[in-house]
């Protein structure tokens, strides 16, 4: 079983500018991993979607397949569309919006197991 990672919002801003931005791949695949979890999509393969980052056009299905894994568990019921929409053109509101629901559910899990 794998467990969802509760990350602090400040840190990763953080690790985000030390590491020019690199950070970021690193928490798409691990948060892609935890969706997976989250959702039992056994059809879901963040692994594929990293590899097509270097694939002309293909990080938007890559973001989109992570964007349609995300409204099944999104708090707020968005659209997958909107979410593509949002990442698209202001990545850090849905990298927000996802963080925020992901330590959520490491807190409820959290708060489940003691």
């Amino acid at each position: 079983m794998q467990a969802i990672k509760q990350r602090n919002m400040m840190v990763q801003v953080l690790l985000m500018i030390v590491t020019f931005g690199l950070y970021a791949i690193y928490w798409f695949y691990q948060t892609a991993q935890e969706l997976k979890f989250k959702t039992k999509d056994e059809e879901a393969s963040p692994t594929l979607w990293l590899i097509l980052f270097v694939v002309p056009l293909g990080i938007f299905y890559s973001y989109f397949k992570y964007c349609e894994m995300y409204a099944k568990v999104c708090s707020e019921k968005i659209d997958k569309w909107v979410l593509f929409i949002i990442w698209f053109f202001f990545a850090p509101g849905l990298w927000f919006l996802v963080q925020r629901d992901l330590n959520r559910f490491a807190q409820e899990n959290l708060t489940v197991s003691q």
